[in-house]
């Protein structure tokens, strides 16, 4: 998962919107309750000095001669109190809306909560309170004092929640279009990767030979890069072409002397000579078969129309030996590989079948998971299973079971295995020898 681009895009914009919208969260939360506390703040400051206003000092007694207008004072547990506590300890004066609470220093607590101070209020429930020292008169008739406003921790609390509410809506709606957009972003940006993906997949498919390309001008240097490589290949190729064919023609003529030559020599060694010059034949074929594999291009290879091709061709040798044949290949069946590769790793497995066979042969395509496999099988005499390495390796069965020599087999396991796949030898259900080429889907 961590090794996917979308993935990692998608991870870093996640990360970077929750740490966004956090810092954004706690600043306007900061903010707003800085606000609030202000506006609180200014209106018992605004309370108390109203109260201040009205005092007076009678008989050495502080007296006030009317009380703010805000009917809440009036109510018990209205909402808003006031408090002016004498600094003699004499009775204070406070707003009903106290009714039998009393407002003490000791009572206050120590923790400031937006700048107001904490006690409890006649309901049970906190206020808020903030506080004021002063003093009236000059001399011996003065009196100091200390004056109380507050208002209901609920309140504040309850106009706090109602702006974070909606705050946490917006965000996580903001957060959820930035998602969006991030995840269209990313999936914006790498598209012209999977454009470029395809683009290879239709190579290696031969359905082209270049990548034509009018996308973002990031992604051009790669493009062009990889259209070099593909120049210096196919220049890799025709080089390797020729230099084959070169060697096939300057081992053809020295061979068909050696042949002719060999005829003249004594019918003792005569016949080890022809051998050795098929057998020096065939492993150049082999090798010029193996320089060949891996340039070709891809196909997509119908295996019932390989097979039906190589059957027809290979029937007429068998009918005067009254062989029969049964193909049972699904018609969509096919594989990713050259037709001219694939007939001549089954051609091969199927003139091993003709020879040895005595009355059927069966050819059977199947898939099982990613892979196709086709199964050759005859009635044949076999081979011992310790001798089926000898056979694919050096491509030479024993002698003493009278199944002759070659390099069939060991040609189509490296035909099947530079693609990817693999062949198997098995001894098969109506006697024989068994042989499975499988190949990848890919």
């Amino acid at each position: 998962m961590m090794g996917s681009l979308r993935f990692r895009l998608a991870a870093g914009a996640l990360v970077a919107i929750v740490v966004a919208l956090t810092i954004v969260w706690f600043v306007l939360s900061h903010l707003f309750t800085d606000y609030l506390a202000d506006q609180y703040s200014f209106e018992m400051t605004g309370v108390m000095d109203s109260l201040a206003a009205r005092l007076s000092i009678e008989d050495g007694r502080l007296v006030l001669s009317g009380e703010p207008a805000d009917t809440r004072f009036d109510l018990p547990a209205g909402g808003r109190y006031w408090q002016i506590s004498p600094g003699d300890g004499a009775t204070p004066l406070r707003s009903r809306s106290l009714w039998d609470e009393e407002i003490t220093a000791d009572s206050l607590s120590n923790d400031l909560y937006c700048g107001f101070r904490e006690v409890d209020g006649p309901d049970g429930r906190p206020l808020l309170v903030s506080e004021r020292k002063m003093s009236m008169g000059e001399g011996a008739a003065r009196r100091d004092f200390t004056v109380y406003a507050g208002f209901s921790k609920a309140e504040m609390d309850g106009v706090l929640e109602g702006y974070h509410r909606p705050l946490r809506l917006m965000l996580l709606s903001i957060g959820g279009v930035l998602l969006l957009a991030a995840f269209l972003q990313g999936w914006l940006g790498l598209r012209p990767l999977a454009r470029l993906r395809d683009s290879v997949a239709a190579i290696r498919a031969g359905r082209i030979a270049h990548i034509g390309w009018s996308g973002p001008t990031e992604v051009t240097p790669l493009v062009r890069e990889i259209n070099l490589l593909l120049t210096e290949r196919e220049t890799a190729v025709e080089r390797a072409r020729a230099r084959a064919s070169d060697l096939a023609h300057g081992l053809k003529t020295p061979l068909t002397v050696l042949s002719h030559l060999a005829e003249s020599l004594p019918a003792d060694k005569r016949d080890t000579a022809l051998q050795q010059i098929e057998l020096v034949r065939q492993r150049s074929d082999r090798q010029l078969q193996a320089a060949r594999m891996g340039v070709e291009q891809m196909a997509t290879t119908s295996l019932l129309g390989i097979s039906g091709k190589l059957v027809n061709v290979l029937s007429a040798v068998t009918a005067e030996r009254g062989i029969d044949w049964h193909v049972d290949i699904d018609p969509s069946l096919t594989v990713q590989a050259d037709p001219a590769d694939v007939a001549e790793a089954l051609g091969n497995v199927l003139d091993n079948a003709v020879r040895f066979a005595r009355s059927r042969i069966e050819l059977k395509g199947f898939r099982a998971g990613t892979d196709t496999t086709l199964a050759i099988s005859d009635d044949g005499p076999g081979a011992a299973p310790e001798q089926h390495d000898l056979m694919l390796k050096r491509g030479m069965t024993s002698e003493d079971e009278g199944l002759g020599s070659g390099l069939g087999l060991a040609i189509s396991a490296d035909i099947v295995e530079a693609y990817g796949g693999r062949l198997d030898l098995a001894r098969s259900e109506l006697g024989g020898l068994a042989v499975r080429l499988t190949l990848p889907a890919q």
